[in-house]
């Protein structure tokens, strides 16, 4: 059996940067299952498998479809219960709940901020019209209007993840020792940043960029090695 996720690229397939599919890609490596990654571009994703989801990640295991990152980590641990667990029990589901508000509400928007100009120059063409007009639309203002504000937004991102890097003072990972599915959501998001941007911006020295790196080597490399 072939186990298919399809992500998100932009004009070049090796470099797929969605926050949400870096999730889904450390959650099947997490697991142990063989998968292969089929990077897709934004006008690709609603014709593919017959228009099963408008937006990636979506996971094909077999007969069964799954989209959504959040979704596809709870379908990973009830299907393969012998695998290591994504959650570790109801607490560990409840707070990555809350690490994906954290997430979507202050490191997304910042990214959103820094990045949103690179993410378009990064498309093909007719990807790069439906970019600009979805999320000009979305935004409010153009894409340029938001990333004058870029230098400030770089300024004010490390303050944004100083509740990360509290935790860090006492642990190695947010899921304790060793990292769950609530690390695959901040990863995703700083991943994005870096491919997107080409900085994560954090000095080397932060706790939150050490764990970052403790997340790049995770899984014998295989984030790092996409750049």
């Amino acid at each position: 059996m072939t186990r298919i996720l399809y992500s998100l690229c932009g004009a070049d397939r090796a470099r797929p940067f969605s926050p949400h599919c870096w999730k889904a890609v450390m959650a099947l490596s997490h697991k142990g299952l063989a998968f292969e990654e089929i990077p897709l571009a934004f006008t690709a994703i609603p014709k593919t498998e017959n228009g099963a989801s408008k937006t990636v990640p979506l996971l094909k295991d077999g007969d069964r479809l799954v989209s959504d990152s959040f979704a596809i980590a709870l379908y990973l641990d009830q299907a393969y219960p012998d695998q290591p667990s994504l959650f570790k029990g109801e607490g560990g589901r409840a707070t990555a709940r809350f690490v994906e508000g954290f997430a979507q509400t202050v490191i997304h928007p910042a990214v959103t901020g820094i990045a949103v100009l690179n993410i378009h120059d990064m498309l093909d063409p007719v990807d790069q019209d439906y970019f600009r007009v979805s999320r000009e639309k979305w935004l409010g203002r153009s894409l340029e209007e938001v990333t004058a504000g870029r230098d400030a937004q770089i300024e004010a991102f490390p303050k944004k993840l100083e509740p990360l890097r509290h935790m860090l003072k006492h642990q190695p990972f947010i899921g304790g020792d060793m990292p769950l599915f609530a690390d695959y959501i901040v990863f995703g998001a700083l991943q994005w940043l870096r491919i997107t941007s080409g900085s994560i911006h954090l000095a080397a020295d932060d706790p939150t960029a050490l764990w970052f790196a403790r997340c790049l080597d995770l899984f014998e490399g295989q984030a790092r090695a996409v750049a």
